[in-house]
């Protein structure tokens, strides 16, 4: 099977896998949003953030360096999967120190539990992770997607059992460290066929894999604080309660674009980095990724967009009207954030990780003092909106570093993105006129509102983008 082949199946079986997923974390969200208080989830959204601080550190940027450089010698894999346990348990104990202080500036007793449960998470998953490293390095997507499927599935049912029980907070929490483990057996199962552990541990055999992870890894942290500034001192500024309401629209219009843009990225980087000295193929991909990933996400997000009002409460139940303002403001960092995302494998394939770096710093030193600006005059909202403009300046800058990695590309996506966005005002418009002369409230008129939408951009799709007989085709190619 030629590499196009395994990335054309390997895409459908993550498209499976992460719709699956995010439909089930959906669904475990609109649920659990039934039956816990909003400060419920902000409490739980703090030990995320914690949680995804120290993963920034975990694996020390070897995710990339082993597709990068198609790493397979079993002495340096060795190297780095006890390293990787060795950080792990590191981690878990900085977590157990340092919670006293989290607790103090969050002003909130109920996160010591949950942060010392959260702990665990770094204790499970590193058995596991180099394995999914070298199974995305052999393109095997199907046991990557059945992976994810099953720790979504089982974490899940785990999760609302325990909130139906009386778990709080803690249900969340624990339904997380269950899907871990299962995702860490069934990662070591699949994965062991590529990679048994030997007794080695020599840093010198890994030296190549620690000056790329460096940048890699400030990237990371530099990411991690440009896109949770906004969390981090909400909670602080507005307590939990206010972090909840946040949470809640940043999953409903971020989330879905965080899920479903690695369905095309994560077959496309250990595509490309196997032809990274092409860079007019780079540039081809690059344009046919973003296309790709505007015709799929601007519809969604223009949709959210115009249909919130009535989505709120037909998804999350009475009690979170106070976020369909903060959801309109995420939809254009949603939009924003899909456009961005490309540049991540276009700079690692060419090996240059360190322009994240940069991009991130940049942004963070512009993003906190916007984020505590405008939250000290407008609170939660004003948060959304620093987000927001952040958000837009790192999309600029984005496209600027793409034009120096792979040339002039602006006027050839202008005129792919003029198609959905104009599809989407038309959307828009149409939605618009059926909501001021029909209404909005009730579970029938969104749902005709949806279908009105949907209906509405897939007509304009067909007229205009794609025929029946491309579909056709591309769906052969797939199956």
């Amino acid at each position: 099977m030629s590499n196009t082949q395994k990335a054309m199946n390997g895409g459908k079986w993550i498209t499976v896998s992460t719709i699956i997923s995010t439909l089930f974390q959906f669904v475990q969200v609109a649920v659990l949003a039934r039956v816990l208080a909003p400060a419920d989830f902000g409490i739980v959204s703090i030990s995320n953030l914690i949680i995804a601080f120290f993963q920034v550190f975990a694996n020390l940027g070897f995710s990339n360096s082993i597709i990068y450089k198609q790493e397979s010698d079993r002495n340096v894999l060795s190297t780095l999967y006890y390293l990787n346990l060795l950080v792990g348990f590191v981690i878990f104990i900085a977590i157990h120190l340092s919670a006293p202080y989290i607790i103090s500036f969050y002003h909130e007793p109920k996160l010591t539990q949950v942060l010392n449960l959260s702990s665990y998470y770094f204790v499970i998953a590193y058995f596991g992770q180099i394995y999914m490293f070298l199974l995305e390095k052999e393109l095997r997507f199907k046991s990557v997607a059945i992976i994810d499927i099953t720790g979504t599935v089982i974490g899940s049912a785990v999760t609302i059992t325990l909130a139906y029980n009386g778990y709080h907070e803690l249900s969340l929490i624990i339904g997380s460290l269950v899907m871990q483990t299962v995702k860490s057996i069934l990662q070591i199962t699949f994965g062991l066929r590529f990679f048994i552990p030997k007794l080695v541990f020599n840093l010198s055999n890994i030296k190549e894999h620690l000056r790329f992870g460096i940048f890699n890894m400030g990237e990371g942290f530099l990411g991690f604080i440009q896109f949770n500034a906004d969390n981090i001192f909400l909670g602080g500024m507005l307590g939990v309660k206010m972090l909840g309401y946040y949470t809640i629209a940043y999953q409903l219009c971020v989330f879905p674009i965080m899920k479903l843009n690695p369905i095309i990225l994560q077959v496309a980087y250990p595509i490309l980095a196997k032809m990274k000295e092409n860079t007019a193929d780079l540039k081809k991909s690059y344009l046919k990724i973003l296309d790709f990933i505007s015709y799929c996400n601007l519809p969604l997000l223009a949709g959210l967009f115009i249909t919130a009002d009535g989505v709120v409460p037909l998804i999350y139940g009475p009690g979170w009207e106070q976020t369909t303002e903060l959801i309109r403001i995420f939809v254009f960092v949603g939009i924003f954030i899909c456009l961005s995302h490309p540049l991540y494998t276009i700079a690692f394939t060419k090996g240059k990780p360190n322009l994240l770096f940069y991009l991130n710093l940049g942004t963070l030193v512009v993003k906190i003092p916007l984020v505590y600006l405008l939250g000290t005059y407008w609170g939660v909202t004003g948060i959304a909106v620093a987000f927001l403009l952040a958000t837009l300046l790192n999309m600029l800058v984005n496209f600027a570093m793409v034009h120096y990695l792979i040339g002039d590309f602006i006027g050839e996506f202008s005129k792919n993105i003029a198609k959905p966005i104009t599809f989407c005002l038309i959307m828009v418009g149409i939605i618009s006129l059926y909501k001021s002369f029909v209404g909005y409230t009730g579970i029938t008129n969104t749902l005709v509102e949806v279908a009105l939408g949907g209906a509405t951009y897939a007509v304009l799709t067909l007229a205009y983008k794609l025929s029946f007989a491309q579909i056709k085709a591309y769906r052969q190619g797939l199956l």
